[in-house]
């Protein structure tokens, strides 16, 4: 985020701040099967809430809710059950742990695709002729129609309980990333535009989160309508430059963001002279797809907020933009050393097709290219379930920032048992 995000959107009309104070956001990021750790770290954040004497278990702990590719459908189903107060964060676990790869995708393929790679790719190509993309995602329509209930979010944006949702999807058509904004009907927010970056205001619906999540390559393009003409989109993550700057220009002033980045990637890299594998170069090309600029976006963010807090107050009173605090949370371990352990739970055909292809491999030898890919496609329990233990175990690991993150600014009970928190 730049100094030219702070101050445009600080000079936007914003939304009343809620009395417990600065309006606070949920900023979410992509990739694929990993967004469970987001699930994880939810979940644990329910009861750290829930034991201070000063929140209120029945109200959510967002007011701005802003997601990309699969993080995008992370909050939307968070903004359906938001009138559930905490419980909400636990739904969202318990809908990860009761998915399945065959519920996001399906590859028609016989068995025997995995002697060799000419018929693997055979079967491939007939695939993507079928489908304009690697893998069938139209069962992820049905899960999400059945997961998120869209009435139930507007009733939440209606009644006040949200403030505002969002979520970002990139254009094949103009290379422009957009997000898409569903606000509460006194919010004050107004689309923001840049050369690469804008902003729509209009209802989010199951085609925003299916273009938002569509993986490229993997994934079919999805058309989205977009100042009265038609645009094709592919995933949120493409492009992506600026995670944080939509909390911000929809008026938040506190963000927690999770990621699911992992800066561990180039120990799963094997030192060899051999040519890179087909199963390498994909894990590569997704990894730089979700290159997650989450942690840049972060660092930027609290530069600006040190320097605006170095400035005298009387200096900093005559200044229409404020401070942004954040607190971002990303993954201890590699993800893709835990996806080589549950690589062979990939459904049957899937794994045989890579197989065949060459772009997956279990030998010890490509290790790291078996688990990079598997990575974004382990929709199956042990995997979701590990993952989501990862990020649980991470954030009871920051309980004391998380806590001091949320403490009111004058909170009605001090915690006797922790004290003053410092927020990280």
């Amino acid at each position: 985020m730049s100094l030219d995000t702070v101050i445009t959107s600080s000079l936007m009309p914003q939304p009343a701040r809620p009395s417990s104070g600065a309006l606070t956001a949920l900023v979410l990021m992509g990739g694929g099967a990993r967004t469970a750790y987001q699930a994880g770290v939810l979940r644990a954040l329910e009861p750290m809430l829930k034991r201070q004497p000063w929140y209120t278990p029945s109200s959510f702990p967002f007011q701005t809710l802003v997601g990309t590719s699969a993080g995008a459908l992370n909050v939307t189903y968070l903004a359906s059950k938001a009138d559930d107060g905490l419980q909400a964060l636990t739904s969202l676990a318990d809908f990860w742990q009761t998915l399945r790869s065959h519920q996001v995708y399906r590859l028609d393929a016989p068995a025997w695709v995995r002697v060799s790679r000419l018929l693997a790719g055979w079967a491939l190509s007939r695939q993507v002729r079928n489908h304009r993309a690697l893998l069938d995602n139209t069962p992820l329509v049905d899960t999400l129609h059945n997961a998120i209930d869209l009435t139930r979010l507007e009733r939440n944006l209606a009644h006040s309980t949200l403030d505002s949702v969002a979520v970002t999807a990139s254009s094949y058509t103009t290379g422009v990333h957009w997000t898409f904004c569903q606000t509460s009907p006194g919010h004050a927010g107004q689309p923001w535009g840049r050369p690469d970056r804008r902003a729509d205001m209009q209802p989010i619906t199951i085609e925003h989160l299916m273009a938002s999540a569509a993986i490229p390559f993997l994934f079919r393009s999805v058309p989205l309508w977009v100042h009265g003409h038609r645009e094709f989109f592919g995933d949120g993550s493409m492009r992506q430059t600026s995670p944080l700057s939509p909390a911000i220009h929809l008026g938040a002033r506190k963000i927690l963001a999770i990621g699911v980045g992992q800066p561990q990637r180039a120990g799963m890299v094997r030192q060899t002279g051999d040519e890179p594998t087909a199963g390498t170069i994909a894990g590569h090309a997704m990894a730089s797809v979700f290159n997650d600029t989450l942690l840049t976006d972060v660092e930027q963010t609290q530069r600006v907020t040190r320097t605006l807090q170095q400035l005298p107050p009387q200096v900093v009173g005559a200044m229409p933009y404020q401070p942004v605090d954040v607190l971002a949370i990303q993954p201890s371990s590699s993800l893709d050393a835990l996806a080589l352990t549950h690589v062979n739970t990939l459904p049957a055909t899937t794994r045989d097709m890579l197989v065949g292809l060459g772009a997956l491999s279990t030998r010890r030898t490509a290790a790291g290219s078996a688990a990079a890919l598997a990575s974004y496609l382990l929709f199956e329990p042990a995997f979701v379930q590990a993952v989501m233990d990862m990020g649980e175990a991470d954030a009871n690991a920051r309980r004391e920032d998380l806590v001091a993150f949320f403490r009111p600014a004058h909170p009605k009970t001090q915690d006797a048992s922790t004290g003053p928190l410092k927020s990280g």
